[in-house]
């Protein structure tokens, strides 16, 4: 069984958290701090914002590949993971803000939603109701 939505997924999710770490980096190198924050708050919103993609994103593919491994997924499941990583850069570059934001809320959002929403399709389909 070849789990093309979960592949496209992931493959998607290891180039944004590339460019989440290059975003990083390049503050790093720009400031000379190599190790920690140095106090600098810009990048320590850059590294949570790449920590907070590395903590909610494995539950994500995890339960996308759950979800498709049962036979369940389609297309709407490639949306969902789709949306999910789109919400996730719009978070990214919110996080480069130090206000409140729509671009950091939206991220958190669709992020929230996409992990009980996955959660509660992978409770019914175990309860043999989806």
């Amino acid at each position: 069984m070849i789990l093309q939505t979960t592949l496209s997924l992931a493959a998607a999710a290891a180039i944004i958290n590339i460019w989440l770490a290059f975003r990083a980096g390049k503050m790093r190198m720009n400031t000379k701090i190599m190790h920690g924050d140095g106090g600098n708050p810009m990048l320590l919103q850059r590294m949570r914002a790449q920590a907070n993609f590395v903590e909610n994103t494995p539950f994500v593919l995890i339960l996308v590949a759950a979800i498709e491994m049962t036979g369940k997924g389609g297309t709407w499941l490639a949306i969902v993971g789709s949306v999910y990583l789109l919400a996730r850069l719009s978070h990214a570059f919110g996080m480069d803000k130090s206000e409140a934001n729509p671009l950091r809320a939206v991220g958190f959002l669709v992020t929230a939603l996409t992990l009980v929403g996955l959660a509660a399709v992978a409770v019914l389909i175990a309860l043999g109701r989806f």
